[in-house]
Parts: C-alpha cells; structure tokens; sequence
C-alpha cells in the first residue's frame, strides 16, 4: 500500500484526536506500553493486615469467656502491626491503602475492647466510652486535617518538630512508637484479664438469696434465644478463671505509658483543630469573607 494510503487510514482512526472503534491513543498507548496495573491489595504489607484482621475477628469470638485464647490472638494481632510497615520498607510497597488500612484496624480492635471492658465494666464505661470518642476523633482529624491541609502525597505521620515536637518524637521515632503502642493495648488486655480474675475484683452477680440468677451452663431458654447468656450469668462465668497478680502487674507498668498516648491523642486533636482553623482563614481571606476589626 502507498505510503500516502497509510497516511489516510490514520487520519480516519484519529479524527480530531479521538480513537475509533476503541483503538488507543496518548496517554492510553503509553499506560498500555507500561504493562498490567499492580494489584495493590496483594502488596506484602496489606496481606498482613487481611491476617490481622482475621486474628482480630477470632479473638473476638472468644473474649466473652476465652480470656487466653482471646488475649493471645489479639496481642498477635497487634504485634503484626509492627510487621506490615517493616514489609512496607523492605518490598518498597509503601501505600495510602496500606496507611488506611493500617490506621482502621488499629482504631476497631481498641474498640472492640474497649466496649468489651464498657459492659463487664459498667461502673467505668463513661471513660472506656470517653477514650474511644478521643482516639476515633484525634486519628480522624489528624487524618483529614493532612488531606485536607495539601498533605496528598505524604503520610500522616509526616510532623515536623515545629508543628509538635511530643507528636514528632511519636510519630518518627520506631521504638517510642512501638514501644507505645505495645504498651498501650498491654494496658487494656491486662484490664480485660482483671474481668476473668477474682470475684474481689470483679464480684459476680448473686442474688440476695445467694443463689444465682441463671447458670451459664444451663440457662433459662427464652421466646427468641434458645440459650441465652444474661450479664449476670456471663459475670459468674468468667470470675475466677485466674489469678489476679499477672494482671495487676501488667496494669501498673503499662498504666504510665497508656496515660502518654491519651495525652498524645489530645495533643493531635488539637494541633489538628488548629491546622484545619488555619486553613479556613486563608480561604476566607482569598473570598474576601474575613473580617477585620
């Protein structure tokens, strides 16, 4: 074919720079060119968070009355946090995904826990609920605060010293940050514990008769549940599964560093208020919506 009947054939394909029949041009042909898209939900670091997930969702199935086996899958779980973001340096796999994925299964494993502890716990649950509202809403705005604030194409744990210099050590220092974290959730597991220990601690629920409401061996079926669990029968299940002492001493060392990172969440939530405020006055003044006084 003459080189001018060529010509006209492309011509024909690419009438005003827009492909025929789906043939590809530009930026397409080059994306082409490059290969198959990575699949970056199979990214080393995010199938370890697919596992914690998995570990966290057992776990849960045995905290009501499984305190080993429940605390032991947990802590697993928790420990692989550590992990993923080693994977993520090694293989280069390092991903927003990775970083939200991360973030969110964090913050839903202290929750579980955390309304765990709310209902064997009743007396304390305004501040179990208290501390969930303060690590879901410091997480979240210093979260979207970066987004928000042009942060794209950074992490969140991206903070200099000048913006906070308690968040910065936090944040870029590994071992105070795992150290934290560690000590964190040892707090909480060592409380849950507390829950299966002696009725001194957590006095099971008798009646003024002595005898027990219900016997979680053998309950009293209902209209909907043919085995029910009452809170009262599930607080006699679990006293007296174990010793205190372990759990005790696991509370009081870790109690000091649990306080730190409440105070680390605070002070996030703030500097995120104040960096979120600072962007509102600059796009109110570019308005012309600001006012002087």
């Amino acid at each position: 074919m003459p080189r001018r009947a060529k010509q006209e054939n492309v011509d024909i394909l690419h009438t005003n720079g827009q492909p025929v029949n789906g043939t590809p041009t530009g930026s397409r042909v080059a994306e082409e060119q490059q290969g198959p898209k990575e699949n970056i939900f199979l990214f080393v670091p995010n199938l370890i968070g697919y596992v914690r997930i998995v570990l966290a969702l057992v776990s849960l199935y045995f905290m009501p009355l499984h305190p080993r086996r429940c605390s032991f899958l947990y802590s697993v779980s928790c420990l692989l946090d550590a992990l993923d973001g080693i994977a993520a340096r090694r293989f280069q796999q390092s991903t927003r995904f990775g970083a939200v994925l991360d973030m969110v299964t964090d913050r839903c494993t202290t929750t579980c826990l955390l309304v765990f502890l709310a209902t064997a716990k009743p007396a304390y649950s305004m501040i179990f609920q208290g501390l969930i509202s303060l690590d879901l809403a410091s997480h979240y705005m210093h979260m979207y605060a970066t987004l928000a604030m042009g942060g794209q194409n950074q992490s969140h744990k991206n903070v200099s010293a000048e913006t906070s210099g308690i968040m910065h050590l936090y944040y870029t220092n590994k071992t105070v940050l795992f150290v934290t974290c560690a000590l964190n959730e040892l707090f909480f597991i060592a409380l849950y514990l507390l829950c299966f220990s002696s009725p001194k601690i957590t006095p099971a629920l008798i009646a003024p008769d002595g005898t027990s409401p219900t016997s979680p061996l053998d309950p009293t079926p209902s209209l909907l549940f043919p085995s029910p669990f009452s809170a009262a029968a599930m607080e006699m299940a679990r006293a007296n599964k174990m010793d205190s002492l372990v759990p005790w001493v696991l509370t009081v060392i870790s109690s000091p560093v649990m306080v730190f990172k409440q105070y680390v969440n605070i002070v996030q939530m703030v500097k995120a208020s104040h960096w979120l405020a600072e962007g509102d006055r600059r796009d109110r003044k570019l308005a012309g919506l600001a006012k002087t006084k």
